[in-house]
């Protein structure tokens, strides 16, 4: 009990000393030297801020004159990038969405599908799943893209890109200037069975109008019919490689049937024959340039 009392009491002591010192501190801010001169001033700084916001004869002439000597003024507002040459900001946009899209403009607006088609097929027809590889497949078939569509590819940078660049076209000016000659470039390569079939579904599905010309057609219709005439151009190549190596494994097979190799699989023993005559008659430059003569 004393023990509780005794701490109450040091609490009391301690209240009131904190209480001393509070008052000892604003008595020591009030005794400072201005203090008691600072006190009007708000007074004074109200007076004169009012004296300055009254209007001298000179102000109101000046407002006046400057209001009727100018009816048009106007004021500009300037923003970096909306004129001349695009701002970073929406060039690194741009090339994100492009890269975004690369693999499928790649596939579906280039040469790529037929001649992987073809290759991939020739690599079947000579027995070998797994050679060459996937990537040397899909590779060659990337830069023998590149090589046909480079001159598409330079039209595009110059009519488009490179204007672009340089703030001398507008995004819808260089969209037009790069679609034209990819658009020529397919126009070239579809075939009119496929072009015919995607105009009328277009014309039955819109308002049923056709185009009145080829370069009419929108490129909603004209990239599925390319891609199709992609596809049927490549596997009539890749029929056309199938019939030397079939022929290959007919004769083998007999030639094992007739000496009563029965057990022994042609594939096995015309699979030498086929690697031997591809690599006689310079198979990959001849399909190569049957490609690239397809394209021409």
């Amino acid at each position: 009990m004393s023990t509780f009392r005794g701490r109450r009491a040091a609490a009391r002591v301690g209240a009131a000393g904190l209480l001393a010192f509070c008052a000892l501190a604003v008595a020591g801010v009030l005794a400072l030297p201005g203090a008691a001169d600072a006190a009007p001033a708000p007074a004074a700084a109200t007076a004169t801020a009012g004296a300055s916001r009254l209007p001298t004869p000179t102000d109101t002439n000046t407002a006046g004159t400057s209001t009727t000597d100018n009816p048009d003024a106007s004021v500009t507002l300037k923003i970096p990038g909306t004129s001349g040459a695009p701002s970073q900001s929406l060039m690194i946009i741009v090339l994100i969405t492009l890269l975004s899209v690369a693999p499928a403009l790649l596939i579906m607006l280039t040469s790529f599908t037929r001649i992987v088609i073809v290759l991939s097929l020739t690599r079947n027809a000579l027995g070998l799943h797994t050679i060459p590889p996937n990537q040397v497949v899909v590779g060659l078939a990337m830069f023998l893209s590149f090589f046909v569509m480079s001159p598409v590819l330079s039209d595009i940078n110059t009519n488009a890109v490179q204007p672009l660049l340089h703030g001398q076209k507008t995004q819808a000016q260089a969209y037009d200037a790069a679609v034209t000659p990819l658009r020529t470039f397919m126009l070239k390569q579809t075939r009119k069975d496929e072009l015919s079939l995607f105009v009328n579904a277009a014309a039955a599905a819109g308002n049923g109008q056709k185009p009145a010309k080829p370069e009419d057609v929108s490129l909603a219709a004209l990239i599925p019919a390319f891609i199709l005439s992609e596809l049927k151009t490549a596997f009539i190549i890749g029929f056309v490689i199938f019939i030397p190596f079939l022929v290959i494994d007919i004769v083998v097979s007999s030639s094992l049937m007739s000496m009563g190799m029965m057990m022994l699989p042609p594939v096995l023993v015309s699979l030498p024959f086929k690697i031997l005559l591809f690599v006689m008659v310079d198979g990959w430059g001849l399909i190569v340039r049957s490609l690239l003569k397809s394209f021409a």
